[in-house]
């Protein structure tokens, strides 16, 4: 949510002529904290084992400025984000290819921490690359 304010602040101080300055920076910070955010959702989807329909509307709660909040506190009050990692060791065994790759994470944190990290900076870097979304002009 604070990256959303910051990008909104961003584009507030650019199009009221005070300075561009600020929205390559903000607009980079919220892009890294959006797809953390997406990784960690799909991960929280999978363990919960939420329906398709809830776990979408998770991802697209990241869209809608601070959507986020509503959405998570309807999944605390549902009791669904409650429990541990069903998945780690010890745990249900997992089903498929997106369990056996969240059961793999469990096991090796320090490892799928930096593997998430190595994938957000990448997939952040190639989104920088190809440009903002709406183009200038």
């Amino acid at each position: 949510m604070v990256t959303w304010a910051l990008l909104i602040l961003g584009m507030v101080l650019k199009y009221s002529g005070v300075s561009e300055a600020f929205v390559p920076v903000f607009g980079t910070i919220h892009g890294v904290v959006f797809l953390s955010y997406c990784v960690v959702t799909v991960f929280v989807w999978v363990n919960q084992k939420w329906s398709f329909g809830r776990g979408v509307l998770g991802l697209v709660s990241a869209i809608i400025p601070f959507a986020t909040l509503p959405f998570e506190r309807s999944m605390l009050r549902k009791g669904l984000l409650e429990g541990g990692w069903r998945l780690a060791p010890g745990g249900d065994a997992p089903q498929g290819f997106v369990e056996n790759v969240q059961a793999w994470c469990l096991r090796r944190p320090l490892l799928a921490i930096l593997a998430g990290i190595v994938f957000v900076a990448v997939l952040a870097s190639v989104l920088i690359m190809l440009g903002p979304p709406i183009p200038k002009g």
